[in-house]
């Protein structure tokens, strides 16, 4: 019987987790903590840096499972996401009145929203690892954020644990007016590139990708 992947969902984002599983492989999700900064500097090399910061703590435990590189191969999955509006990274809100001030900077302008994701494995035959690291950008556009609306959005409480204070597949929806690009990046896993992507880094085509993993 030919060697399988485990699939590892580096994340505990419902938002990830929900649109994985649409794939219907199966998988694990395996969460460690790292430190979140909001650096100055260039957006796409800080979350690609996050992505690949997160791997490098989830693969280091991974090592130490029972028949890793024998029968054990993860293949390990990390994402962050970031919102971006004139160049600055904005963060999660440190509560009520900070999401607030965040969304009023958003309210009738133009942001975008990057999303890296990062594939770890162990190659099977020569036991080297292999990366591949990807970033997908889409734009946002939202509405002028009325006051009444504005209001009713804080007190659902979606706002203080996303970075920039919103999260695109719930009430946010009444102040959204446009997004270009990938729905699926903004909300947090860009689906569609990491299909594409998953395809190359093991060499599999829509006959075999599923066949490449356990329970396929």
């Amino acid at each position: 019987m030919s060697q399988k992947y485990s699939l590892v969902l580096g994340s505990q984002s419902p938002r990830r987790k929900e649109l994985l599983g649409l794939l219907k492989i199966p998988y694990e999700i395996v969460v460690l903590p790292t430190t979140e900064e909001v650096p100055e500097g260039d957006p796409v090399k800080f979350v690609e840096h996050v992505a690949s910061r997160k791997c490098d703590v989830i693969w280091a435990q991974l090592k130490k499972r029972p028949n890793f590189s024998t029968v054990y191969f993860p293949l390990l999955i990390t994402a962050d996401t970031i919102v971006v509006l004139q160049g600055k990274i904005l963060g999660k809100p440190d509560d009520r009145e900070d999401a607030r001030r965040i969304l009023s900077q958003l309210s009738g302008n133009e942001h975008s929203v990057y999303t890296s994701v990062m594939l770890q494995t162990l190659d099977m035959e020569n036991k080297k690892i292999r990366q591949r690291c990807f970033t997908v950008q889409s734009r946002v556009v939202f509405s002028e954020i009325s006051r009444s609306i504005m209001d009713h959005y804080l007190d659902t409480g979606e706002s203080l644990d996303k970075a920039g204070a919103y999260g695109i597949q719930g009430p946010s929806l009444t102040f959204v007016k446009e997004v270009y690009g990938s729905y699926a990046n903004v909300v947090g896993f860009p689906l569609v590139e990491f299909v594409a992507e998953l395809k190359q880094f093991v060499l599999a085509d829509d006959q075999t990708l599923w066949s490449k993993f356990h329970g396929g």
